[in-house]
């Protein structure tokens, strides 16, 4: 007898077809709204990047806006506590004072949290929403310093 066992990481899960149709959803609201991003934080995980691919062909814009992928937003959704801080520390080195808005994509629990944390306001995040967060300053560093934790001002979730 042969056995075989197959496992596919939950990091190599690619997108389904609900959460294609969500991703084209939710990048018309996008673009509707006027949140193009000028630059784009990305988990590495394979969904999330199929996400992208979505948004960069439906929204206007969204294939000019400066993609980094980055590795540890796969991981920091686990991380109870710390996922806020890390977002900060990512969007302060990658961004520009001249970049007026980021979107970052990754994986819940954490995102949940960190969008809580920012805003101030339990919030509540299911798979292909968009927390939309804004806060004023001359930079990065200073909107996150003059804002801080609660400071964000939510202005709603988007969902598909």
């Amino acid at each position: 007898m042969v056995i075989f066992l197959i496992v596919m990481l939950d990091h190599d899960r690619p997108l389904s077809k609900v959460g294609r149709n969500d991703a084209i959803n939710v990048s018309r609201k996008l673009q509707q709204m006027g949140w193009i991003p000028e630059i784009i934080l990305s988990s590495d995980a394979t969904r999330t990047k199929e996400t992208l691919l979505i948004l960069q062909e439906h929204a206007q814009g969204f294939s000019q806006a400066e993609v980094y992928f980055i590795p540890s937003f796969y991981s920091i959704a686990a991380m109870d506590g710390q996922t806020a801080d890390h977002l900060q520390k990512a969007i302060c080195e990658y961004s520009r004072d001249d970049v007026l808005t980021v979107m970052c994509m990754g994986h819940n629990r954490g995102w949940e949290e960190a969008a809580s944390m920012f805003s101030g306001a339990t919030i509540e995040l299911k798979t292909c929403n968009a927390a939309l967060l804004e806060a004023a300053g001359k930079s990065w560093d200073e909107a996150f310093s003059l804002a801080g934790h609660g400071g964000w001002k939510l202005h709603g979730i988007l969902k598909p």
